[in-house]
């Protein structure tokens, strides 16, 4: 076998391996809320794909309460875990959402949380 067709071969095999190893890896699925969301009222709330969220209720660039989400379907969980966390704060808020376009809403399903239930209520609008 000449050399160069041996060194093709070789690296064919060794692309396909690789491609197919690609296909072992966990893959984490695509949120779709992932992106920085504002309100009515001016609170940015920035959704990351990692399931931690962040809520800048002022619009000054700096975050007042931050968390943890889940989604399973339409549905969302959201956990506070730092920042601004009033004692009704403590356990997790789920809800609905459906998303429009750059149009997010939300329907109460159960949350203690006064502050986060007023804020999530608000419609959404992607910011970027």
């Amino acid at each position: 076998m000449p050399r160069r067709s041996f060194h093709l071969l070789t690296s064919a095999i060794i692309l396909a391996g690789l491609w197919q190893g690609c296909a072992w890896l966990p893959h984490r699925p695509v949120s779709p809320l992932a992106g920085t969301w504002v309100n009515r009222v001016g609170a940015v709330w920035t959704i990351k794909q990692d399931g931690t969220f962040e809520v800048d209720l002022t619009n000054d660039g700096k975050p007042e309460a931050w968390g943890k989400y889940s989604i399973d379907g339409q549905a969302i969980s959201l956990q506070s875990t730092g920042g601004m966390m009033p004692k009704d704060c403590t356990s997790d808020g789920l809800y609905r959402f459906e998303r429009k376009g750059s149009d997010l809403t939300f329907t109460l399903v159960r949350d203690s949380c006064r502050l986060r239930r007023r804020n999530v209520l608000l419609g959404w609008r992607l910011k970027r």
